[in-house]
């Protein structure tokens, strides 16, 4: 998975808890949580779908990079990675 995928699962999580939610211009840097008005249960409605599309095990610790765009896509590559460098080993 590469980050513009990732960012695309981001977008698709944030859209099943905010349908019409607009992603046009938003700073990848800005907290969702913010831009999108989460409160927490829409925050862990998002984190759930976020981990069910990209197939991705997110935790509690999680929670802090998960609050922007950037962050998320982040987190999502960077287990991808370390579940192939695993393999490799």
């Amino acid at each position: 998975m590469n980050h513009d995928q990732a960012k695309a699962f981001v977008r698709q999580a944030v859209q099943r808890v905010v349908p019409d939610a607009d992603f046009t211009g938003l700073d990848p840097g800005v907290s969702l949580r913010d831009t999108f008005e989460l409160d927490s249960l829409d925050f862990l409605e998002f984190v759930e779908a976020l981990a069910e599309l990209s197939g991705t095990e997110l935790t509690e610790d999680d929670y802090p990079v998960l609050d922007t765009w950037d962050g998320c896509a982040a987190r999502l590559v960077a287990e991808v990675t370390t579940s192939t460098q695993g393999r490799s080993g």
